[in-house]
């Protein structure tokens, strides 16, 4: 189980009560942004729960197929569709006796939200393609970052599924509201990150880079620190010198003038000037627009960010001629990350 880094009062308060819902056998709901640590707080509930000696198992439901889901979960039978040649036991089956994460829950389709209802209530299902009922004693933890209350007004999500799954919810607080981990945080990546590049010694981050650190906002919450801290120590390099540069955006300048490998081949986009979303104009830069701030109006955090995400999705796909893969590296993500994200927006990015 990986260590949970912070001492703040907020993830104190959230860290007591996985551990208080961890050993009572009952299906738990875990709600916080993207970024923010909701699988570590599937670890710690399953391994301080009484199943601990049994597998856990990890599924991102947006990152495979609507088609191909229901084999994942449930399993399928030889025939069940072209290409199944012989029987193949879902993770239900494989996580018998133990626990299985279904992240990125909002994503699932209705049909299948159907059968895991069936599981929770009953313990039971069929595989795809299969006749004969199958039993298992499975504990789901869910999470994600989807207002799900809203999804069942819109009938995009079961409400018998949501009040059988949230027995318990567990609020995985934001970086912004965890103030006093942030250097605690930078510290811990920055000298994995040394340890990593083999460096000898960890110059530190000077008192002005670390307030840098502290007053922004961190949509992307630990994974996006965790990304800026490492980004910027390679970049300033093994030094005497405290870091003192923070590179919060990398979609700079000096990056779009180059192109993705500093190759220049006719299989290689050239980069689009993505400039920093921190502009206090709030002027409009290669499609990316940031808001200005009207402190006379009350700003929607959460769909601002959401806009934010569409559009730098948006442009890194057009400066990278929709090749995803490419957009990915673009975008520090992984290919599973941008595909999911482009799953959850593909509303908005027709």
């Amino acid at each position: 189980m990986q260590r949970v880094i912070g001492e703040s009062t907020a993830l104190a308060d959230m860290l007591d009560h996985a551990s208080l819902v961890a050993g009572l056998d009952r299906p738990i709901l875990v709600i916080g942004e993207r970024g923010s640590g909701k699988e570590l707080v599937a670890d710690r509930v399953h391994f301080l729960s009484p199943r601990w000696g049994k597998e856990l198992h990890k599924v991102n439901c947006a990152a495979i197929s609507d088609s191909l889901l229901d084999s994942e979960l449930f399993g399928h039978e030889a025939g069940a569709f072209t290409g199944a040649i012989k029987l193949v036991k879902g993770r239900f089956e494989r996580a018998h006796e133990g626990t299985l994460f279904l992240d990125e829950l909002g994503t699932m389709p209705l049909r299948i939200q159907e059968k895991l209802l069936r599981v929770i209530e009953y313990g039971e299902f069929e595989r795809l393609g299969g006749q004969k009922t199958i039993k298992v004693d499975v504990r789901i933890v869910a999470a994600t970052n989807a207002n799900l209350l809203e999804m069942v007004d819109q009938n995009q999500f079961r409400g018998d599924l949501l009040d059988r799954l949230a027995f318990d919810v567990i609020h995985v607080p934001p970086l912004r509201h965890r103030i006093d981990d942030i250097s605690i945080l930078a510290e811990h990546f920055a000298t994995r990150m040394c340890y990593e590049m083999g460096w000898e010694y960890y110059s530190g981050f000077s008192a002005e880079a670390m307030e840098q650190l502290v007053q922004h906002a961190w949509p992307g919450n630990v994974r996006e620190l965790k990304n800026v801290v490492e980004r910027s120590l390679y970049r300033w390099g093994q030094s005497d010198d405290p870091v003192n540069k923070v590179i919060i955006d990398p979609f700079n300048q000096s990056l779009a003038r180059s192109t993705i490998g500093n190759t220049q081949t006719s299989d290689t986009p050239q980069s689009t000037s993505i400039e920093s979303a921190h502009t206090p104009d709030g002027e409009e830069r290669n499609g990316v627009d940031t808001p200005g701030i009207d402190k006379s109006q009350k700003m929607d955090f959460e769909a601002s960010v959401r806009d934010y995400e569409i559009r730098l999705i948006k442009a890194a796909l057009s400066a990278c001629q929709y090749r995803q893969k490419d957009a990915a590296e673009y975008l520090s993500l992984t290919y599973h990350q941008l595909r999911a994200m482009i799953k959850k927006y593909k509303t908005e990015l027709k």
